[in-house]
């Protein structure tokens, strides 16, 4: 799969249609071709450019593509009882599943973060994301949940054990106790079918079988109504205990090779996300180790939750990055009226606004990673804290209708199924409601805003020196003072005002002046209508390059 002689490669991703009719996105190196991706790793973790261009160079690979199709179409089944009955809750998966799964863990996506001891490392994990989500969001949710898992377990000498299988850069598929496996991966179990995103209100309770404390085990009973990748060797979960509600680890194999008391009762049939199995399961007296404290297990979780949001912020961004491929490609290549669709007057401004949507995620996703590379740092704490929940809410939110005008300017052969973009059309709402829907995130920036207030300040400290420069940036920072007196009662508009001021400042910063110019004056300075394609006054043509694979 790998592409090795470097001017076959630029050939091949140039191809030139026959009749105008547009081949396969193919051979292109999704790293060393994205202006701002490549950049940023340059000049934040340049040690680890190697290891994210060898995944680059899978993104477009026509084998990639086919499995990650395969995996689409031939859907994960449940098997609950074996031939003679006795109970086996197995899900079996097509291999093209587990190939994705073996690329995804062998190239370190989930993992990188914790392994890697050069500075950096959480901004070159969360580039092996952004490439991976531009594969397949199916795979990237036991990837993201292993990313935040490991650090959880790592803070538990007991745990250290799933810690370092769960860390190594490897896919062991094996239905078999930890001893026995190369490697591990792991899922959440979290949401009950009367709670959703409340977590205080789960029902299922877990008692100790003799001491009480972190470590200790406990039997666990009750269900989870949402339980992603059960297939997993191990879950983390949450149960009522009697010092409240507390964390567990939940191994699928007891160390005889016993199955525990987790019965996958459904598969669940979703909208999109398909190759990747969710489920609905019970506990019948699992034995669970306690992480933590008794009645830390929402504090437990949302230490987590810093990781799995920040991942899909990155997420989004690379599903974003994964469609105006498609849509550049196909503009690009295909012409009417004598010129490349791309060049003319009523697409440039389309695929131009698209860039800029797609440049402005991208820059506040990785600000966010940096963050998680100083986490010493009291200030880079605080960004970490503000920025997370907005750049969740704002990169999700977004993503969904960046596919839908993908779609719009390729046509008709980008609405069936031969084509990646109906994938990414149906993966593209799921970010925003996976840890927490929108109304989540904004509630979370009106409680920091309203609990730690100075959590504003080295954001807003970032933002100042840019709006100096721009008077449009200079209005939004005023508005932002003036609505933080009051976090509560504006929070989704104060959310979205924060992610476009930061949004602008970074393009300030790293994007050409082109970019920056235009999505401050276009989404700051009011002169901009609600759809794709009213830019006016600036430099399509530059903006579009800065966006192309070349």
């Amino acid at each position: 799969m790998t592409v090795t002689n470097e001017s076959d490669q630029f050939a091949r991703q140039r191809p030139i249609p026959k009749q105008n009719v547009i081949p396969d996105l193919n051979f292109v190196n999704a790293f060393t071709a994205d202006k701002a991706i490549s950049a940023l790793i340059e000049e934040r973790a340049p040690w680890a450019r190697e290891q994210i261009s060898n995944l680059g160079e899978q993104v477009w690979d026509p084998h990639v593509l086919q499995i990650v199709d395969d995996a689409q179409r031939y859907l994960p089944e449940l098997q609950q009882l074996d031939r003679v009955g006795d109970e086996v809750y197995r899900v079996k998966f097509h291999p093209a599943y587990h190939e994705l799964m073996s690329l995804a863990f062998g190239a370190g996506v989930h993992s990188l973060a914790w392994t890697a001891e050069e500075d950096g490392a959480h901004t070159a994990r969360a580039a092996l994301s952004y490439l991976w989500n531009q594969v397949d969001g199916s795979t990237a949710c036991p990837t993201g949940m292993a990313y935040a898992a490991i650090p959880i377990l790592r803070s538990q000498p007991e745990l250290e054990p799933w810690a370092s299988k769960i860390a190594a850069t490897d896919y062991d598929s094996a239905d078999v106790p930890l001893d026995q496996k190369r490697s591990a991966h792991i899922g959440y179990f979290m949401t009950e079918k009367h709670g959703g995103s409340d977590l205080r209100a789960n029902v299922t309770v877990a008692r100790p079988t003799g001491n009480r404390g972190p470590g200790e085990t406990y039997l666990i009973n009750g269900h989870k109504w949402f339980a992603s990748v059960p297939m997993s060797d191990a879950y983390l979960t949450v149960a009522q205990t009697e010092g409240g509600m507390s964390c567990f680890l939940v191994p699928r194999r007891l160390p005889d090779g016993a199955l525990n008391g987790v019965r996958v009762m459904r598969l669940k049939d979703k909208c999109g996300n398909k190759a990747n199995a969710s489920s609905e399961i019970e506990y019948h007296d699992a034995i669970g180790v306690l992480v933590g404290e008794e009645g830390h297990g929402i504090r437990t979780i949302l230490t987590s939750a810093e990781y799995t949001r920040l991942d899909f912020a990155i997420g989004s961004a690379g599903l974003m990055r994964a469609a105006l491929s498609q849509a550049l490609h196909y503009n690009d290549l295909r012409t009417a009226f004598g010129a490349p669709l791309s060049e003319l007057p009523i697409q440039a401004p389309v695929l131009a606004d698209l860039a800029l949507e797609w440049a402005g995620a991208t820059h506040l996703a990785f600000r966010l990673a940096r963050a998680e590379d100083f986490q010493g740092d009291v200030s880079e704490s605080l960004v970490s804290r503000l920025l997370t929940p907005v750049a969740k809410f704002w990169n999700c939110r977004r993503a969904p209708s960046v596919v839908e005008e993908v779609i719009q300017s390729i046509g008709g052969n980008a609405f069936i199924e031969l084509h990646p973009c109906p994938r990414y059309y149906r993966e593209a709402p799921l970010n925003a409601i996976w840890e927490g829907t929108s109304n989540m995130m904004v509630m979370d920036v009106g409680r920091v805003l309203t609990r730690e207030p100075k959590a504003i300040e080295p954001v807003l400290d970032e933002i100042k020196p840019v709006a100096e420069q721009y008077a449009e940036l200079a209005r939004v920072v005023s508005d932002i003072e003036e609505l933080i007196k009051h976090p509560a009662e504006t929070t989704r508009y104060l959310t979205t005002k924060l992610a476009l001021a930061v949004q602008a400042a970074l393009l300030a910063k790293h994007a050409p002046t082109a970019v920056a110019d235009a999505f401050i004056a276009s989404r700051l300075g009011g002169d901009w209508g609600p759809g794709y394609g009213t830019l006016r006054g600036v430099d399509y043509q530059a903006i579009i390059d800065y966006a192309r694979l070349l």
